[in-house]
């Protein structure tokens, strides 16, 4: 593997820097686009990485789905009353089709369907213990107590996010979110600015790749039928209107982030974090999706493939 990780890394280097940084949050505009890193948690839960895959970044969207595996474990299946599962076809913070879905969400992936997880997450308790519950899963899963809200990137995103305010009170005017507005967007602004490093992230994913239990422990972060449930909806809506494109290059299920990073799930190989923030047109990092099909054409890693080894360098 470290082998293979050093193969992909010459292979993006002369796409280093390509994208654009999220600079419409200004705490994430001073990201350096040449940073890349990546990293895979296997069966038995060792972690191997490559290039800049221990410096934290904010995770943002990938957030969505640590907060959609516990959402369907506090409500369950009352979750999909509020939010569909349908891919979206349009950019993350679009309000178009919410005023002509009646306020409905198509997915919890969009900004619209995370902002109602995160209220359905939050329930009849407060923001603050739902971030607390959230952090601290991902530490026990990331086997890393590290973990924690980058709160000037909170404090930027909640300054600048009149966007998310519009698509939460759109759909409070039909009764999707249940909380006082500013209390699930302070909960929501707070999980997208949780800070990881790919190999953190990497690692924090593995349940979903082994029927939402880790491995190595053996003990289930979530429910079997749930994580499968997770990684359609990953496979579907990870990336927004470019979802079809990535599941055509890479294969797996996905979540990117404006951060920069994705996570990716391999169900029964493991769980791969890659980070470069300069973005793609949709928000999805283009040197890290590239790397994720350079990983995907060396390993066969790719749910649309058998257990036999395919053929490699397939376009």
């Amino acid at each position: 593997m470290e082998q293979l990780l050093a193969q992909v890394l010459a292979a993006i280097e002369p796409h280093r820097g390509e994208g654009k940084v999220a600079d419409y949050i200004p705490a994430l505009a001073c990201a350096d686009p040449g940073k890349f890193g990546i990293a895979v948690a296997g069966a038995d839960g060792v972690v191997h990485g490559a290039g800049d895959c221990d410096e934290p970044f904010s995770i943002q969207s990938i957030s969505k789905v640590f907060t959609l595996a516990l959402a369907l474990t506090r409500v369950g299946a009352d979750l999909w009353q509020r939010v569909g599962r349908e891919p979206s076809g349009s950019a993350f913070n679009s309000i178009v089709q919410l005023e002509r879905e009646s306020g409905k969400p198509r997915n919890p992936l969009i900004n619209a369907g995370a902002i109602a997880t995160t209220d359905a997450l939050i329930g009849d308790g407060d923001g603050d213990s739902a971030i607390a519950g959230l952090l601290a899963f991902l530490r026990a899963q990331a086997q890393d107590d590290r973990i924690a809200v980058d709160e000037h990137v909170a404090a930027s995103e909640a300054a600048t996010g009149s966007r998310n305010r519009s698509l939460a009170w759109f759909m409070k005017t039909y009764g999707i979110i249940d909380n006082e507005v500013e209390t699930a967007l302070d909960a929501y602004f707070r999980q997208c600015a949780i800070a990881m490093s790919c190999r953190q992230l990497a690692r924090a994913g593995l349940f979903l790749a082994f029927d939402g239990r880790d491995p190595v422990t053996g003990e289930e972060a979530i429910v079997w039928h749930n994580a499968r449930r997770i990684n359609s909806v990953m496979l579907l809506c990870g990336h927004y209107d470019n979802s079809g494109e990535f599941a055509y290059r890479v294969g797996l299920p996905g979540k990117s982030g404006v951060g920069g990073g994705i996570l990716a799930i391999a169900p029964g190989r493991g769980a791969i974090a890659v980070w470069s923030p300069g973005l793609n047109e949709f928000g999805t990092s283009a040197v890290g999706a590239r790397a994720l099909e350079q990983f995907v054409e060396r390993t066969g890693w790719s749910v649309f493939a058998g257990l036999a080894n395919p053929t490699a360098g397939a376009t």
